[in-house]
């Protein structure tokens, strides 16, 4: 191609505040989607406003001195309103600018999405590299993009949707556009001096949760990488860009046991000197107790499960002579060797109520993970559950669809109360967790913990919610 388009990638300048407490995270997916870009015969840049707390004013910048072609975005339901904006700020620039967005939310609400703004050209529905490269090679050649699979766009007075694109058969060899990166600015703040990159082993979930999206963007679908390819690219990416922390971001990397051991394995041998984060199913932690030494031996620091938060499991398991249960014996697992734990308990329930919230911080206090994160419950517009909790749902902005902000008003609770008991309960958990942390034999675990301990209580965002809470408490007097 003499002349190549250009497209730039841009996250869109979103802050919860709770993630970003730990580390400056790549944008992982967008290193696919440019390389796929790449395949189309483009050139690509990345301009991650989120890890680099950007705002419009950078952005507005950098647009000017790209002048790029196309602009894509991916967003989340929590992110949906700042990446429109994002594509709106690139058309009023730059008028030609063809602009693509994707991601969970746009997939299933792309309707709502092509009718609420004129900015946004084309979504990207589903699994998005093949889509994006057969787009851009459409657009390209001045062609029909209603041909091609997975895509959602006007045209008159109507939305235009091409065949549904099947999912990848293989994602062994996804095309990753790493160079496009500024490494230097990505970095896990619990180790010192460190570098932070993430990986996919495995793309998908089987299981079927109602509050999830993603089990529901992937068609409950699994599908696994070569560990012998997954380690090659650990290897790549700490030999030339020397990342040495990295998140393993699957949805669920350890569904099939003999290809995770193997993975495991083939790891301890390159005696890489790395460390993982990854997040899992509780069952299967108790199921590889026996290999659990190979977790830690591979560089697995940080365990992430997932807790039943179901009113029913908050009553079964809340008192000890019930018995451990599952999430109980994954967590005591985990602490058996020296791996840091984290769980997450559900608050802001249609039944909620004072007593229900007590019962859920028993059951935090009782499981004992290092972390523990207090939710509020998000019915996403498209969820399962959606339907069941509609009627008590009082917040339409989707800004606040982060699992931190309350957008469901239970029977006998409002809003700010659900807000309030959330960041109590975040307060009572880490104040009881002082002296367990301090007295700590394990020195690795201890110097992580309380360098994440003295990350949290020194976030702004956090203070802002303590904020909150103890108005809120003072209030309630």
């Amino acid at each position: 191609m003499a002349n190549p388009g250009k497209i730039l990638f841009v996250t869109p300048p979103y802050h919860s505040g709770v993630a970003e407490i730990a580390g400056r995270w790549i944008p992982l997916n967008l290193v696919y989607l440019a390389g796929a870009a790449r395949q189309a015969g483009l050139v690509a840049e990345i301009c991650d406003a989120m890890a680099m707390n950007h705002g419009y004013a950078e952005i507005e910048a950098r647009f000017r001195e790209s002048a790029a072609d196309y602009v894509a975005s991916t967003a989340l339901t929590s992110t949906i309103n700042d990446a429109v904006r994002t594509l709106e700020l690139a058309k009023r620039i730059k008028p030609d600018t063809v602009t693509i967005l994707g991601g969970v939310h746009p997939t299933f609400m792309y309707e709502e999405v092509l009718t609420s703004s004129a900015a946004v050209d084309y979504v990207v529905c589903g699994e998005g590299e093949i889509t994006l490269r057969e787009l851009l090679a459409v657009l390209e050649e001045g062609g029909d993009p209603a041909t091609v699979a997975g895509v959602a766009f006007r045209r008159g007075d109507g939305i235009v949707t091409g065949p549904k694109r099947p999912m990848m058969e293989s994602i062994d060899d996804l095309p990753a556009a790493w160079d496009l990166l500024d490494w230097q600015n990505y970095t896990y703040f619990v180790i010192p001096d460190s570098r932070l990159g993430a990986i996919i082993t495995s793309r998908g979930c089987d299981h079927d949760c109602t509050y999830c999206s993603l089990q529901k963007f992937w068609e409950k679908s699994w599908r696994a990488r070569d560990p012998r390819k997954v380690v090659d690219e650990l290897a790549y990416l700490y030999t030339i860009y020397q990342v040495n922390v990295f998140l393993i971001s699957d949805e669920y990397p350890t569904r099939d046991r003999e290809r995770w051991e193997r993975f495991l394995d083939l790891l301890i041998a390159r005696e890489l000197p790395i460390y993982l984060l990854m997040e899992t199913r509780a069952a299967d932690i108790v199921r590889d107790r026996d290999i659990m030494a190979k977790y830690r031996t591979a560089g697995i620091i940080y365990i992430s499960i997932g807790v039943d938060t179901t009113r029913q499991a908050v009553s079964d398991a809340g008192a000890e002579e019930q018995g451990e249960n599952v999430a109980k014996q994954a967590l005591d697992v985990i602490h058996g060797h020296g791996i840091v734990s984290e769980a997450s308990f559900m608050l802001g329930f249609p039944d909620e109520t004072g007593d229900s919230v007590k019962r859920t911080f028993q059951l935090a206090r009782y499981y004992n993970p290092d972390n523990a994160n207090f939710l509020a419950v998000t019915p996403w517009p498209y969820a399962d559950m959606y339907p069941a909790v509609r009627e008590y749902v009082r917040e339409r902005d989707y800004a606040k669809y982060n699992l931190v902000d309350p957008i469901i008003e239970p029977k006998t609770m409002s809003l700010h109360q659900v807000e309030v008991a959330i960041v109590d309960c975040y307060r009572k958990f880490y104040m009881g967790k002082i002296i367990e942390v301090m007295t700590m034999k394990d020195y690795f675990k201890r110097g992580c913990l309380m360098r994440f301990t003295k990350l949290f209580m020194g976030s702004s965002f956090v203070f802002k919610k303590l904020g909150v809470g103890i108005l809120g408490k003072l209030k309630s007097k």
